[in-house]
């Protein structure tokens, strides 16, 4: 039995239903919006009309974030995480570091503003925070994927 409906399709649709094919795992992206009254401890919300807080899972990679540069000229914001618990220690520009907010970006692993947590595995839920210099709300993607603790070895 797969550990996954999604991760057997993958391998199975490859062609592979002896177990020899890696599954891997699949890219994942996460919609958010910062209002401009965060600062950037506050957790980022799911859409300007949707207040919900943005929680990843347990072992996801952020690979990349998009925004889509609605913020105004010169306006920077950062994108971090907190622990969903409230232990250990939060990374308010975790995922971004000022990153410019007026034009639309994709801010990935190595970019000058990419901040340390990006391409490293969080160890528990964690809620995506974020602020900044910003006059109105920003909105963007978070791109990620989900540490496969099998490395592959599904069943089909």
């Amino acid at each position: 039995m797969a550990l996954s409906t999604t991760q057997s399709i993958w391998r199975s649709g490859g062609g592979d239903n002896t177990r020899t094919a890696y599954c891997g795992s699949g890219v994942m992206a996460a919609q958010f919006f910062i209002p401009d009254t965060n600062t950037a401890s506050d957790n980022v919300q799911a859409s300007s009309t949707n207040t919900s807080a943005v929680v990843l899972p347990t072992n996801a990679i952020v690979t990349s974030v998009i925004v889509t540069g609605d913020g105004g000229a010169a306006e920077t914001f950062d994108l971090g995480y907190a622990q969903y618990d409230g232990t250990g220690t939060p990374d308010p520009n975790g995922y971004v570091a000022t990153g410019a907010a007026d034009a639309a970006d994709t801010i990935g692993v190595g970019a000058a503003t990419a901040g340390v947590g990006q391409g490293v595995p969080v160890s528990e839920l964690v809620y995506v925070t974020g602020g900044g210099t910003l006059t109105a709300g920003i909105s963007g993607f978070i791109t990620y994927f989900v540490l496969d603790p099998l490395a592959g070895q599904q069943n089909v």
